[in-house]
């Protein structure tokens, strides 16, 4: 089963895969391993167009969308 999760407010359309996406890439790119991934959470800000992550419940970033 595929599932698509997808916010969207005032026109503007998001997919939450999409920015799962990027916190992983983000994560590969400071030089760790997808493997080493054990939880991400995410909370997206549509009034801000921010994404803010955290990873293994103790890596926090931010990023515009």
């Amino acid at each position: 089963m595929k599932v698509e999760h997808y916010v969207e407010i005032f026109g503007e359309q998001t997919d939450m895969k999409r920015l799962s996406d990027i916190v992983k890439e983000i994560w590969k790119g400071e030089g760790n391993l997808v493997k080493d991934l054990v939880s991400i959470e995410i909370y997206f800000k549509p009034e801000e167009k921010m994404c803010y992550y955290v990873i293994n419940g103790d890596v926090q970033g931010k990023f515009q969308v």
